[in-house]
């Protein structure tokens, strides 16, 4: 009897202790990634992270869109070196310009579903009609699970991309153009990972976190790509607090 209600509370205590798995499935439609490139050290980028963070408010948030903001660094020369810039961020942007043939790249840049966007073109939360695959993922503390259906578009160089995202993030900008003012960011990229989908199917660590960066609010987004080329094809995200 002892040995039994000793094994009782061993696996009472282990399932406590077992952190609880989120998960999020995009459907079957392609859901589109809304990509913000943006700085610290550009002035005309604070309305554009406004206009992000209140599709926090939003319905069809992570079901009909899934939003990120990544920091470029080519503005730190102007004085301000934000610190939530990385040049993988910048490569990412300068893809899309060369799988454009665009001449430059700019801030603040929107990218909907792999194609260049301005908010007057309306139409975010359109998913269209194209079968883009189910992906499901599940989070459960920082590992990252992946499976997706491969069937409509084979296996060929798939990768999954996971972003560790943050929002509530308040900073104190103190010189360069936007000296004097307090930019707020929401869905901001706090770290960025990449791997190949072996038989539909991928386990990876959720992007590390700057300890020094406070983040009320913490989300993942999740996207499906092939090898050198940015464009998402499938997405999905949430909530991880």
């Amino acid at each position: 009897m002892r040995t039994l209600l000793l094994s009782a509370l061993v696996a009472v205590s282990m399932s406590a202790a077992a952190p609880s798995a989120k998960t999020f499935s995009s459907g079957e439609q392609p859901v589109p990634l809304v990509e913000l490139f943006t700085s610290e050290g550009c002035s005309s980028c604070p309305p554009a992270e406004h206009w992000l963070g209140e599709l926090r408010e939003e319905e069809g948030l992570w079901r009909d869109f899934v939003p990120v903001a990544w920091h470029v660094n080519y503005w730190d020369r102007l004085g301000w070196p934000d610190k939530f810039a990385d040049k993988a961020y910048t490569d990412r942007q300068y893809a899309y310009a060369e799988q454009w043939n665009a001449r430059s790249v700019y801030t603040p840049g929107l990218v909907r579903g792999g194609d260049e966007w301005r908010i007057r073109d309306g139409g975010m939360t359109e998913r269209g009609s194209a079968r883009g695959g189910v992906l499901n993922v599940s989070v459960t503390g920082e590992t990252v699970s992946v499976s997706f259906d491969t069937a409509s578009m084979g296996t060929k160089d798939l990768r999954v991309n996971v972003a560790r995202l943050g929002g509530g993030i308040a900073s104190n900008v103190r010189s360069g153009e936007n000296r004097g003012k307090k930019l707020e960011h929401e869905f901001l990229v706090l770290g960025w990972s990449q791997q190949p989908i072996r038989s539909g199917k991928a386990l990876l660590p959720l992007p590390e976190k700057d300890a020094t960066v406070n983040a009320p609010r913490q989300a993942i987004a999740v996207w499906i790509s092939r090898a050198d080329d940015p464009t998402p094809l499938q997405a999905t995200g949430g909530w991880l607090d």
